[in-house]
């Protein structure tokens, strides 16, 4: 079983400064890759929510690549895809992947840890 994480003092972390450390700078740009299949409505809504979800929280910091994988199937096995829509986040690491349109945007911002689950933030 795995151990809590700990700081400097040898105490275990509480879920907000977890959160604080997974942080990314600023200035940081993130890079996320989503994955559809053709020009279907879920795919639709799926980038446009990204896209309002992009510019809202991190204008100017994001870059979207849109892998069709009706044109480009081989390109699934590369992040592991086994639904779709999904979006990966290469960047900033730790990579992460969300399912589905993204409609729910607390549940993307939280996903992708833009916002922190524990503060709402």
């Amino acid at each position: 079983m795995k151990k809590p994480a700990r700081d400097q003092e040898n105490k275990p972390l509480t879920l907000k400064e977890i959160g604080e450390r997974n942080e990314p700078a600023a200035n940081e740009v993130w890079q996320l890759r989503l994955y559809v299949a053709g020009q279907t409505p879920r795919s639709v809504a799926a980038f446009a929510n990204l896209k309002k979800i992009c510019e809202e929280h991190l204008p100017g910091r994001y870059d979207i690549e849109v892998v069709d994988l009706v044109k480009h199937p081989q390109l699934a096995a590369g992040d592991q895809i086994l639904a779709i829509p999904t979006l990966v986040r290469k960047l900033p690491q730790p990579l992460r992947k969300i399912v589905g349109d993204l409609r729910d945007t607390e549940r993307a911002l939280v996903g992708l840890q833009i916002r922190s689950a524990a503060t709402g933030e």
